[in-house]
């Protein structure tokens, strides 16, 4: 188990570089900092599950603020879209974060598992085999309360579900992702202010501190390289992220399952 001391910045630097890395994937392709981040402490730090999410959605409140920020300034947010999922995702997102009492997130989770890694082959199959045609994604609302809500009862997913169902639809791929990435920060606030309300300023510190200043120094990064690379090479990107982090999940939820 990794004990860390704030003073170490020896220490400090291991999550520096793992939040410089999630944030500049999660910046240029709209998901994966929170499988990447938890996936990293949890399994190759040893830090507990429970602490591992907590400073997660503390960073994400910080890094989702300076990415949109990011995607803003790149040109990449279409405002129509984003006051499309802003309401109804924040709205659910109150909602799911009321229900999580009762209904727990390992009952739904391997059916969006299974349409998360469905939607990222044929966003693969897409990218590789056509050249994907831009055009207006239906149904945004709706797209946007069902991410919210899963967010805010399986502690992610807002991403994963939202960028990849409007790429699937036809949206623009830079579009898409800045403005998913600018809505998530309202969202992460709204759905973590139990977490902050609950912590004191110790917990900034340390592992935290280090997510954070390599995630708000990656978010810039992550705004050019959606803003510069082409559709069809987003949508091979999107669909095997997609892909990797849906077969993952779906491979440790089997194995945490009783026999």
């Amino acid at each position: 188990m990794l004990e860390f001391v704030n003073d170490d910045v020896a220490l400090l630097l291991p999550f520096v570089v793992i939040g410089f890395l999630a944030q500049a994937m999660d910046g240029a392709l709209g998901m994966a900092f929170g499988v990447i981040v938890n996936s990293i402490l949890v399994g190759f730090m040893g830090m507990p599950p429970a602490r591992a999410s907590t400073q997660v959605h503390i960073v994400k409140i910080f890094t989702t603020a300076a990415s949109g920020l990011s995607h803003y300034y790149e040109g990449n947010v279409d405002f129509r879209l984003y006051f499309s999922l802003l309401i109804p995702g924040i709205l659910a997102g109150i909602v799911g974060a009321f229900l999580l009492s009762y209904v727990h997130g390992e009952i739904i989770a391997p059916i969006v598992l299974v349409y998360l890694l469905l939607v990222g082959i044929w966003l693969l199959i897409r990218g590789i085999f056509t050249s994907p045609d831009i055009r207006k994604p239906k149904h945004v609302a709706l797209i946007g309360s069902i991410g919210g809500f899963l967010d805010a009862i399986g502690g992610g997913g807002w991403g994963p579900v939202v960028t990849s169902s409007l790429m699937v639809q036809g949206g623009e791929p830079r579009k898409v992702v800045g403005t998913v990435n600018s809505v998530e920060f309202f969202l992460t606030v709204v759905i973590s202010a139990t977490f902050i309300a609950h912590l004191g300023i110790g917990d900034l510190l340390g592992p935290t501190l280090g997510l954070l200043i390599g995630g708000i120094i990656a978010a810039p990064f992550g705004a050019i390289i959606a803003k510069n690379l082409k559709p069809k090479i987003m949508f091979i990107l999107v669909g095997v992220v997609l892909s990797l982090t849906s077969l993952v999940a779906l491979y440790q939820l089997v194995l945490s399952s009783p026999a």
